[in-house]
């Protein structure tokens, strides 16, 4: 344990002298490294841009950081396995998704309580906010289906039966959802006024997609798979346009729009993967950052395209398991830790 401590010190001090292997003035660095501790696994994280605050879904409970600062301002407790947070388009309340207990949370970005309890399906891991017609999407990994609820009034309206795993969502903010299904390599789009599936497009030659990025004013979609691979293609027609290579355990993927950048983190790895984004099928790897070990998921600010990860010292990986298929390994105690990189 004391060893991989050690590692733990030697990788953030490599990172703080060497942020890039591809370092330019427009290349991303490490700019704040803060240590938050406490236990638990990590999934999703989103900034709230408006307040300056990251929401990490951390296990039992919501992390709330100041980004300004990297102070933690409170946390949202009372969850059983959070996975994931999303914003209405008013600034006024959040949703978790809360997979251990088959619910979504809905609490006030103001003064951070619980407002309503919202049943949904089966392990609900993705959440979206759709714009345009006010509806909140949480997609079931277990169920296998999406529980969609009217915003307005905290109902469940309909639920989507889908053909496998969903995995991470997003909105092109004009009536259409997407989301990826693991097990099935594809992708699918779903009518947000009629609540039908209307495309199912294959990810192939990517295998085992997790997260999910558009570039909603180019029409493209960015998904990210298990066999090192993000694949990309058009939300229109499902025509993949390009397949780059990426770093090993990617979990998340996203888009800045300002600087046309698509950008992978890549867990197993320990990198992020940054992909300039040169016209309507042409894609070049610009930068491979180095991260930390485990650092699977991210967010950006919009307003300035400041790009946040989380990771932690780990213990030994496990072998394969039905309760851990992915062999996450063990975290060890009060090492938590925040890095944020910008330009």
């Amino acid at each position: 344990m004391r060893s991989r401590s050690r590692l733990a010190l030697a990788l953030l001090a490599f990172l703080l002298a060497a942020p890039s292997i591809r370092a330019s003035d427009s290349s991303f660095k490490l700019q704040n490294a803060w240590k938050l501790g406490g236990d638990a696994s990590w999934d999703y994280l989103t900034v709230d841009a408006t307040a300056q605050i990251l929401h990490v879904a951390r296990l039992n409970r919501v992390m709330l950081v100041d980004i300004r600062s990297g102070k933690l301002v409170t946390e949202i407790n009372g969850i059983n396995h959070a996975h994931g947070v999303a914003f209405d388009d008013l600034g006024k309340v959040g949703y978790i998704s809360d997979g251990g207990a088959g619910t979504v949370l809905v609490f006030d970005r103001t003064t951070y309580k619980v407002l309503a309890t919202i049943p949904a399906g089966k392990n609900p891991d993705s959440v979206l906010f759709e714009p345009t017609h006010h509806r909140v999407f949480a997609f079931n990994g277990l169920s296998h289906d999406a529980t969609v609820i009217d915003a307005a009034s905290n109902s469940v309206i309909a639920t989507i039966p889908l053909p496998g795993k969903p995995e991470f969502s997003v909105t092109d903010r004009g009536g259409n959802v997407f989301v990826n299904i693991e097990d099935a390599n594809a992708v699918l789009r779903l009518d947000a006024d009629s609540l039908k599936i209307t495309a199912s497009w294959t990810l192939a030659p990517g295998k085992g997609p997790s997260g999910l990025a558009i570039d909603a004013a180019g029409h493209r979609l960015f998904s990210v798979c298990d066999n090192d691979k993000m694949i990309i293609l058009d939300s229109r027609t499902g025509r993949i346009l390009a397949n780059p290579s990426i770093g090993e355990g990617a979990d998340a993927v996203v888009f800045d729009a300002a600087h046309k950048l698509v950008v992978s983190s890549n867990g197993e790895s320990g990198t992020m993967t940054i992909i300039q984004a040169n016209g309507p099928a042409s894609y070049t790897t610009v930068q491979i950052l180095p991260t930390q070990i485990g650092a699977r998921t991210m967010a950006a600010d919009p307003t300035c395209g400041t790009l946040y990860t989380v990771s932690a010292a780990l213990g030994p990986r496990p072998p394969a398991s039905p309760s851990n298929p992915k062999r996450r390994p063990d975290i060890l105690p009060n090492s938590f830790i925040v890095l944020a990189f910008s330009r």
